[in-house]
């Protein structure tokens, strides 16, 4: 699997289990890589992240909407139960 696909991630951190990240990118270990590297400022306090799921899309649209419904209040409810 290379960069023809993206992927919607949903990290957690690992100094604060109850943090999570949702992100989107279509290379996810540069990414993951810069979240624990600090450079990501929104999750940069909760170093080391792991990466707790990732779903791979060929479709960066159907990405780009997936990643705006996990952000969203039922989007959160569904991967706190499932996810």
């Amino acid at each position: 699997m290379g960069r023809d696909f993206w992927y919607v991630y949903l990290l957690q951190s690992l100094s604060n289990a109850g943090r999570h990240y949702v992100g989107l990118t279509n290379n996810l270990r540069v990414r993951l890589d810069r979240h624990n590297s600090g450079l990501v400022p929104h999750t940069s306090k909760f170093v080391p992240w792991r990466v707790e799921i990732a779903i791979a899309f060929r479709s960066k649209g159907k990405a780009v909407a997936f990643e705006k419904y996990l952000k969203s209040h039922s989007g959160r409810a569904f991967a706190a139960k499932h996810l």
